[in-house]
């Protein structure tokens, strides 16, 4: 039973029907018409012109409504930070990452949120672009983070997350190391190491190069990230990278970035879900503190990349 009379209002006012909202709200036609009466006189003026079901509101009553909805909707959000801040989070949840995101960015996301609900259960999966993609739309995912384009989906909800650099990487031996930048000439006829298809950063480099007219004297398959430095530093060949995979790299001098001629190469992470699928709280608060992670956050989680 509810006997709070600003919800009570709130209700009736938005069926229009004393005897029906009465019946849901488990409470007599009496004791609804009771509660309006008792917040008439709490105000001093009439709400409602009702006659024996339904009811109109007076000029008194539309403004009263509008600030009702809008307190009630402030109860409720109080209720909820008050219900986060003492971790009673709780639920399951299923991330996916492609392997940029899942191995250098969503360690770090998943801990901070695990430190403020250690109640929610959350269990991570970590493939190429397509593969997660495809994940969500089977629905054996909550949410998940990908890197580059992402086609047009009738069934999935995009939304960008942040900007990615991608930087070419080359062994500290290799000819081009000697170079401060290169031009589309240069990366012609080159020994190239690739992401397999499906890849989100090989669905980048194959737009790249369809663009630049570049023609790889030969190239290598790798199937990570962590498999494609190896095989730069081996000096194997050249690469096309995520900044974030190389940043600990970098920074020991252990592989050399040359800037290519023009602007940055960037390409965007994404935050996607099923549309039409229904959320629990725990899959609302994560996606929330993802979407308001502001750069510095970001940036703060590049430079533990760094250290680990």
């Amino acid at each position: 039973m509810i006997n709070d009379p600003l919800k009570i209002f709130v209700t009736i006012v938005e069926n229009k029907d004393l005897s029906q909202e009465a019946e849901e709200l488990y409470l007599s036609h009496p004791n609804v018409s009771s509660q309006i009466q008792s917040l008439e006189e709490e105000l001093g003026t009439k709400l409602v012109n009702s006659s024996s079901k339904h009811l109109e509101l007076t000029q008194s009553g539309e403004i009263y409504y509008e600030y009702a909805k809008q307190i009630l909707l402030l109860q409720e959000k109080a209720k909820q930070e008050i219900k986060r801040i003492s971790n009673v989070l709780t639920g399951n949840l299923k991330v996916g990452a492609s392997y940029t995101i899942g191995e250098y960015i969503l360690p770090f996301v998943v801990a901070e949120f695990a430190a403020q609900y250690p109640k929610v259960e959350i269990e991570t999966s970590i493939a190429n672009t397509r593969e997660i993609i495809q994940g969500v739309q089977a629905n054996s995912l909550d949410i998940a983070l990908v890197e580059g384009e992402v086609d047009h989906h009738s069934d999935i909800l995009v939304r960008p997350l942040m900007e990615d650099e991608i930087i070419l990487l080359v062994p500290n031996q290799h000819p081009l190391a000697r170079l401060p930048i290169v031009t589309h000439e240069h990366l012609q006829d080159q020994v190239w190491i690739l992401r397999e298809s499906g890849s989100g950063t090989r669905a980048f480099s194959d737009k790249l190069f369809q663009e630049w007219g570049i023609k790889a004297r030969k190239s290598y398959i790798f199937g990570s990230g962590q498999a494609i430095k190896q095989a730069v530093t081996a000096g194997l060949g050249i690469a096309l990278v995520s900044r974030w995979i190389v940043r600990k790299e970098l920074n020991a001098k252990e592989l050399k970035t040359i800037r290519i001629k023009g602007n940055p190469l960037t390409r965007s992470f994404y935050l996607i879900g099923p549309k039409n699928h229904e959320t629990s709280e725990a899959m609302e608060v994560f996606t929330e503190q993802l979407l308001t992670l502001e750069s510095t956050t970001w940036r703060k989680l590049g430079k533990k990349g760094i250290v680990i």
